[in-house]
């Protein structure tokens, strides 16, 4: 049965990655493969059971003879729920941050990012939608960012060319900006919620490479534009009652929203609870200022409605639809005992952090990033740093080892080099029709040089002060 499910996981990758040719959903493929994979590992559930959690089974049965409805009951209670319990709080919170950017929006408190970007200097304008999609994605999540910015360009801009290239500018600004903090992106929220970084070292290790990665592209496609963009004449945006939204309004509601997601990983150090009940806290303040800040529109008697975005909707529950897939397939996987084999392999014939960094992020270009970094995360365990005997390689995967640094930052970085390779390259692709050939083109080469030069500024910060 393991090599069943084995080719279960691998087929469902493949489809993954062959997305824009099979034009099959890969929410979808994840979500199939990541439940099938438990139903057949409940099938044959006493094999595993008796050959993997023997000590901790025989403890649950107790005085209980044994039976197969015994070890259904384990496998749900102790070994499904463990890993449920982990991916549930990581959707919970890409659900309070989905809904704080409702919030946010309807207020408007993006239209003051339109008008940043907007210069017909190209060099203002790349400059503008690099650095606000870069810090957008340090706060929420990267394809939630790269929606937002990507609609603020379709504001702006009119010739199609420029849009392509501005567009791979944000691609490549959100991934970046995502990697570098906690709650920027899926995985290294799940990085740290596995107890395997703690915020600050992990901020502080990867700033300088993430900002690296970011603007040596940034610079080369730049100069591929004209110094004057074509821009749009400027409009008014309407969301039912603009009167009553004033500037200093949108002013309060973006730093109270954006501060409070900083505010998250305090949260989690000060109290131990989990970080989406600090992400739903900053939802709850933020819900309660709306409602008081706009209360004359909402007790008017004809209340105008409030246009909600449901295409970022959308593509961020298909986001967090295809997260839950794939980490439900990974657990599968783990449970089978595939990835210890996979972790003794590259122990055993590549033996380089940076080598199994560079291949993870290479593969992560033509596959999702997000599904080769997680698996990338659970092949190997966060090992105790106190343990006596340890060589130089093991104390790359301690808490807040460079092993963790680096898959995160190849595999946002690496997933940039095709934009089929991350969800926000998805979302380019949807919204300016972007080919993976003309991506490849004009923009491969300059992320690749980007990640390389992020990859020895953190080496050398490394070097330096560990």
């Amino acid at each position: 049965m393991t090599i069943a499910i084995v080719t279960l996981m691998l087929l469902g990758y493949v489809l993954i990655c062959t997305e824009h040719i099979t034009r099959i959903n890969k929410a979808t493929v994840a979500l199939f493969c990541g439940v099938w994979g438990w139903v057949l590992y409940v099938c044959v559930g006493p094999y595993y059971i008796e050959t993997l959690h023997d000590a901790g089974f025989q403890e649950f049965l107790g005085s209980r003879s044994y039976s197969l409805q015994a070890v259904n009951e384990y496998i749900c209670q102790h070994v499904f729920a463990r890993h449920m319990i982990q991916l549930a709080g990581i959707v919970m919170y890409l659900l309070a941050t989905m809904a704080i950017v409702d919030v946010l929006a309807a207020n408007g408190c993006f239209d003051f990012v339109t008008k940043l970007c907007r210069s017909q200097k190209s060099w203002v304008t790349v400059t503008m939608l690099a650095l606000c999609s870069f810090g957008l994605s340090a706060n929420l999540d990267n394809l939630t960012s790269a929606v937002v910015m990507l609609m603020v360009m379709n504001q702006l801009i009119v010739n199609h060319r420029q849009r392509m290239l501005l567009g791979s500018i944000i691609v490549i600004a959100t991934n970046c900006g995502g990697c570098f903090t906690v709650i920027g992106d899926v995985t290294s929220l799940l990085v740290w919620t596995r107890g395997a970084v703690t915020p600050t070292n992990y901020t502080a290790a990867l700033v300088l490479p993430a900002l690296c990665a970011t603007i040596i592209p940034t610079l080369l496609i730049g100069r591929k534009l004209p110094s004057h963009l074509d821009l749009k004449r400027s409009s008014v945006v309407y969301r039912g009652d603009d009167a009553d939204v004033k500037p200093w309004q949108q002013l309060l509601m973006f730093c109270l929203g954006m501060g409070g997601l900083w505010f998250v990983p305090t949260f989690y150090r000060l109290t131990n609870l989990p970080p989406f009940l600090g992400a739903l806290c900053v939802l709850g303040v933020l819900w309660v200022v709306n409602e008081i800040i706009n209360r004359k529109r909402i007790l008017s008697d004809q209340p105008l409605p409030i246009r909600i975005n449901r295409s970022l909707q959308f593509e961020v529950m298909q986001m967090i639809m295809f997260f839950l897939g794939v980490g439900l397939s990974v657990d599968i996987l783990i449970e089978v005992g595939a990835m210890k084999h996979v972790a003794l392999w590259c122990d055993q014939y590549i033996h380089n952090i940076y080598i199994l960094s560079l291949a993870l992020g290479a593969v992560s270009s033509i596959m999702d990033n997000v599904a080769l970094v997680i698996s990338g995360i659970s092949i190997y365990p966060v090992l105790d740093g106190n343990t006596p005997g340890m060589t130089e390689y093991m104390q790359s995967f301690v808490e807040n080892g460079q092993y963790w640094h680096l898959i995160t930052l190849s595999g946002c970085v690496g997933g940039c080099l095709l934009p089929i390779g991350n969800t926000a390259g998805y979302a380019l692709m949807k919204s300016e029709d972007v080919t993976i050939w003309w991506y490849f083109k004009h923009i491969t080469a300059k992320v690749l040089l980007g990640w390389f030069c992020a990859l020895g500024i953190y080496f050398l910060v490394d070097y330096f002060l560990r």
